[in-house]
């Protein structure tokens, strides 16, 4: 079975099509003592809290409109591909993705344009425009993917910018290509599984960038002179076979799961690296652990019991954030999602679950409030939502 990509999200996402392509002011509605500070979002991901306090939010897209011109060969249409999860619905491609700011309640996409592909009717679990991070004067943003060069290259020109790291100019909207994560995974093939690269997660730390690829199962360091490398590989785990349903008939007794790493965070004054994981199908209750990863490369697990993570935030004092997008495992159709503190003595308190819909990122504001993307896989339903001091 292929391994388990956000575009599969699209099942247990919840929809309400309202476009926002336009600056406008959030509505600071609140909701349970949360606070709303920015919505009409196409499946937001991952977010960053500048030091000016504004808010910068990844984009997936929703996809697009169905091309009238049909391949020969796949009699579907030229930019749309069977749904990952279910072949009978199409997922197309659109310039759709965005890099979104906040600044002082105002919402505006600030890089537009961007790959995405997304259900044809609906814009849900869109894959494009996967995390960012500001830091300084500077904003650099992830674009996800999936496959390897071979598979980018069939895309249209904008497509072209799937897999990459980018810098962006956070006034003009202009970007540039950093580094080319589908090339990395298609020449060194760090799992030695199929060629599949999805870059989802990202870090900076004083020597470059971190990212989490989660199709490749792996790690990868950038330094600011562009070199890519891998610093961990995660490899699969056998677990016994969910029934049928809700899985499809005809599983053997075990599987293996893949890791899937979908976050990575870097604590002060700690020389660990730490990566969460969603984990692949049948994504087991408590089954996604957060790894440390040393500077040898050797790895530990530094907090266990969690069901299918996607963004993981140090907070004060030391305390990790950790996000589930599906608490009770994306196999089981609840879209409720969860947020975890663990403290520094590795005890853990639920922090907040009720209201949380598939939510996909998470950050710590420098005060203490805790924003976390929400809806995150939703065509114009997205949310970013100040929960306070949890």
């Amino acid at each position: 079975m292929h391994r388990m990509k956000l575009v599969a999200l699209a099942a247990i996402a919840a929809v309400v099509a309202v476009p926002s392509a336009q600056a406008h002011k959030g509505d600071g509605s609140s909701s349970g003592g949360w606070k709303v500070v920015a919505s009409g979002l196409d499946n937001p991901r991952g977010i960053s809290l500048a030091d000016n306090g504004d808010i910068w939010v990844a984009e997936a897209g929703r996809g697009g409109p169905p091309s009238t011109t049909i391949d020969p060969k796949t009699k579907l249409p030229v930019n749309c591909q069977p749904g990952e999860e279910d072949p009978a619905a199409l997922s197309c491609f659109g310039n759709t993705g965005a890099f979104t700011r906040i600044h002082n309640g105002w919402q505006k996409r600030v890089v537009t344009d961007l790959p995405s592909f997304g259900d044809s009717k609906t814009g849900d679990g869109a894959t494009g425009a996967a995390d960012i991070v500001a830091h300084g004067k500077h904003v650099t943003g992830l674009l996800g993917g999936g496959g390897g060069a071979a598979e980018r290259a069939m895309l249209p020109p904008n497509g072209q910018l799937s897999d990459m790291l980018v810098k962006i100019n956070p006034w003009s909207g202009a970007l540039w290509p950093f580094a080319d994560f589908a090339a990395y995974e298609t020449a060194n093939n760090p799992d030695k599984g199929e060629i599949d690269s999805d870059s989802y997660g990202l870090a900076q730390t004083r020597n470059g960038f971190l990212v989490a690829d989660a199709a490749g199962n792996d790690l990868l360091g950038v330094t600011y002179h562009k070199q890519i490398s891998t610093l961990a590989v995660f490899p699969n785990v056998t677990v016994p076979s969910p029934p049928s349903p809700p899985a499809p008939p005809g599983l053997p007794p075990t599987i293996d799961m893949q890791a899937v790493p979908t976050s990575v965070a870097v604590r002060p004054h700690d020389d660990n690296i730490y990566v969460g994981q969603l984990t692949g199908f049948p994504f087991p209750v408590g089954a996604a652990s957060v790894w440390a990863i040393a500077p040898d490369g050797s790895k530990t697990m530094y907090a266990t019991g969690f069901t299918n993570i996607v963004d993981i935030a140090f907070g004060k004092k030391g305390s990790l954030y950790v996000l589930e997008i599906a608490h009770n495992s994306l196999l089981s159709g609840d879209p409720t999602g969860a947020l975890w503190r663990v403290w520094p003595n590795g005890h853990k308190d639920m922090v907040a679950s009720t209201g949380l819909v598939n939510p996909t990122g998470v950050a710590i504001a420098k005060n203490g409030d805790v924003y976390v993307t929400n809806y995150g896989t939703s065509a114009g339903k997205g949310e970013v939502v100040n929960l306070g001091k949890v």
